[in-house]
């Protein structure tokens, strides 16, 4: 990499502290620092330079850079009067594009030192795109990541045109599972013949876990965020709710922290469902999976969930739904089980894992088995080579 050609901005979407988002681009750094790019900055809305990723980039050089971090009430209240204005004058098509607050600090960072190059992370497949359009109008190239696409949830129409012209005008487009590459495309009504698909990091290797004793009955792990619309917790509580799951040895652990952590346990008390416990947040998978025997995920929307990799990586079985790219990487009836995002066919999904119950161990086996010819062994490197490539593209 020229030494003149070397200044990455890296612009993160995720409004958490830290999400699953970051850690492609972050576990890539230090193969990019590896390629020459020795000036990397991430930018991001508020960034906890507490938080021990972020106190890894630091001390690997990396600057950061806060777009809009809240620190009043005045600056609160300022913040929802800006997006109120904003979406009025999108309503009314005023203009053709009315860049968010946020973009527009960008662009003021992006006037004091404008980058060579510029990633854009994103949570869902479109909630980066101001940012994407602002690098296209000051001619800085870029690529985009998209770690989610919801079939439910689509760009107001006053943001298409601008949205498509990003997306189609970017050096790559990287997804994280075929479904929301489709989705995307057919969102926007294009064929996206620059996109990639690319594989999140993941946090464990292939090493099958001794299963766990079955006298007791079967527990399974709900492992992800507290957050319904994405995850679905409230379909899982309706079927545990259910009188047939209610007199099954079965359990579940619901293993995550979320926003709508009070409201999912208020539902539970208010169902009398008994048959659940609630985990926290727990970063240790052997030990998970060293006393749960399946993984059940009844998502509404999906990216590709470390989570079913991580699974299948340590010999357990699945029960999702088909959201994103769940179903891309299992086999039903094989690996895992797959229904609809709904009560009625997530449940059939559940009814047909319990009957094949005494598999699940062997079935785990031929996961683990998979899922080793099939992940890549340093997705992040791969990454991290992409964009170089993308970054010598005259």
């Amino acid at each position: 990499m020229a030494e003149n050609k070397n200044r990455l901005a890296i612009i993160t979407c995720c409004l958490d502290d830290w999400g699953g988002s970051e850690e492609l681009w972050a576990k890539s750094v230090p193969y990019l620092l590896d390629n020459g790019i020795r000036n990397i900055t991430v930018y991001k809305n508020e960034i906890n330079k507490q938080h021990p990723e972020f106190v890894k980039l630091i001390n690997k050089g990396i600057s950061l850079k806060e777009l809009w971090p809240q620190t009043s009430l005045t600056k609160k209240v300022y913040l929802k009067l800006a997006d109120l204005v904003y979406q009025f004058r999108g309503k009314l098509n005023l203009t053709r594009y009315q860049p968010n607050r946020v973009a527009n600090q960008l662009v003021k960072q992006f006037k004091k030192n404008k980058p060579d190059f510029a990633i854009i992370s994103q949570g869902i497949n479109f909630d980066g795109l101001a940012f994407a359009y602002e690098c296209l109008k000051l001619n800085i190239p870029y690529i985009i990541v998209c770690h989610k696409a919801v079939d439910f949830y689509w760009p107001d129409e006053s943001d298409r045109n601008f949205m498509r012209e990003t997306l189609l005008k970017a050096k790559k487009c990287f997804f994280v599972s075929q479904h929301n590459l489709k989705l995307t495309e057919e969102q926007f009504g294009v064929r996206l013949t620059n996109s990639n698909i690319v594989i999140n990091p993941v946090k464990v290797e292939v090493d099958p876990q001794p299963y766990p004793d079955v006298s007791k009955g079967l527990k399974l792990a709900c492992i992800g965020r507290l957050f319904v619309i994405d995850k679905g917790q409230d379909i899982l509580l309706r079927i545990l709710n259910q009188p047939k799951w209610r007199d099954r040895e079965i359990s579940v652990s619901f293993i995550g922290k979320g926003p709508d952590q009070d409201g999912i346990l208020e539902m539970a008390r208010l169902l009398n469902v008994q048959n659940i416990t609630f985990g926290g947040f727990n970063g240790d998978l052997k030990e998970i999976w060293n006393h749960h025997h399946a993984l059940i995920l009844p998502s509404r929307s999906e990216g590709l969930p470390l989570t079913i990799i991580e699974a299948m990586s340590l010999g357990r079985v699945s029960i999702v739904t088909n959201a994103g790219g769940n179903a891309e990487v299992l086999e039903e009836g094989v690996t895992g089980f797959v229904g609809e995002c709904n009560e009625k066919e997530f449940e059939e999904a559940m009814e047909r894992a319990w009957q094949k119950r005494d598999e699940w161990e062997a079935m785990g086996k031929k996961s683990a088995e998979y899922i080793s010819k099939i992940i890549p062994e340093n997705p992040e490197k791969i990454f991290a080579d992409l964009v170089v490539d993308a970054m010598n593209i005259e």
